[in-house]
């Protein structure tokens, strides 16, 4: 059975789609078997992933759908009899979709720009993983070189009980410019420090899920 990963922030803008497209792209090319599930409305993992059909092969191989309302279960339950990892994309506020894609998951991995608003709006996401008894994980994403923010943040987060991946992703160009394209940033940028933050990441789910029973 799959390790579910919901990627879920209720603030919009806080960079969950290039989260769920990096940690599926990478786990895939580190030949698990991935499935990835855009159920955020706006569709920005849809688009990515059209993009990414439109490359030459070579490419990491990934399992697609975009359901939305009752059918993200059914979708969910496709992949998790045949694959290692799914990721979902979630939608950005706190409504029946995010709750049913919380639900279904094992981990929610929850990504926090080190900003107050990204700080203030991530009641919502912690709730509903409180409320259906998911683990969860606070990511520090789009982390700028310099400042006294991040640290701000991560107490804050320590003081609410969070728990907090140690790796985090940077804010580099590079994430943004692999996105366009329909690739990880693995991908189009192998030997950058946002590929080894990428890779880092999944490192840490993957060390998660060894020892997480499964549902």
């Amino acid at each position: 059975m799959a390790f579910v990963v919901a990627v879920a922030q209720q603030k919009g803008g806080s960079g969950k789609s290039t989260v769920a497209v990096n940690l599926a792209a990478v786990l895939a090319a580190e030949g698990r078997r991935v499935g990835l599930l855009d159920t955020d409305p706006q569709g920005s993992v849809t688009r990515w992933h059209e993009e990414r059909q439109r490359r030459a092969d070579g490419l990491a191989s990934l399992s697609f759908a975009h359901p939305s309302g009752w059918r993200v279960p059914t979708a969910l339950d496709k992949l998790r009899r045949s694959h290692d990892v799914v990721v979902l994309d979630t939608p950005p506020h706190a409504g029946t979709d995010a709750k049913v894609a919380i639900r279904a998951a094992d981990l929610v991995l929850m990504p926090v720009q080190p900003s107050p608003a990204d700080l203030w709006a991530s009641e919502g996401t912690r709730r509903l993983a409180a409320e259906e008894k998911r683990l969860l994980r606070a990511l520090l994403n789009r982390v700028p070189a310099q400042g006294k923010m991040r640290d701000r943040v991560a107490a804050a987060l320590k003081e609410m009980e969070v728990p907090l991946l140690e790796q985090c992703l940077g804010n580099r160009a590079h994430f943004a410019s692999a996105f366009l394209d329909g690739l990880a940033v693995t991908e189009a940028a192998p030997r950058s420090a946002a590929a080894a933050e990428a890779r880092a990441l999944a490192e840490a789910v993957i060390a998660l899920s060894s020892s997480f029973p499964r549902r």
